[in-house]
């Protein structure tokens, strides 16, 4: 699994930057990148990050009530983290 190292240090810094912080609000730039509808993706708005962990080639965000962000980041590995109010650049809204 030659993207260990990357995930790696994608879980490394999204765990210094995110545990015990507030998850604000959850922007999808693509409906394609979810996969489940149930429950919504908003109910982890206003949650707490209490853990950030790797399964595999996942990044997992544990957020307070039992909720968790699972990211696969595929073959580019994109994964944006803005501050509150920043744009998404490009076409997308």
């Amino acid at each position: 699994m030659p993207e260990l190292p990357d995930l790696t240090v994608y879980r490394e810094a999204l765990e210094r930057m995110t545990v015990g912080q507030c998850l604000v609000k959850v922007r999808l730039v693509s409906p394609f990148l979810l996969r489940t509808v149930e429950p919504a993706l908003s109910e982890v708005e206003g949650g707490i990050v209490s853990k950030v962990s790797r399964i595999g080639k996942r990044l997992i965000l544990a957020v307070t009530s039992d909720l968790f962000l699972v990211f696969h980041l595929m073959i580019a590995g994109r994964l944006h983290w803005k501050k509150s109010g920043s744009k998404i650049p490009g076409r997308s809204v």
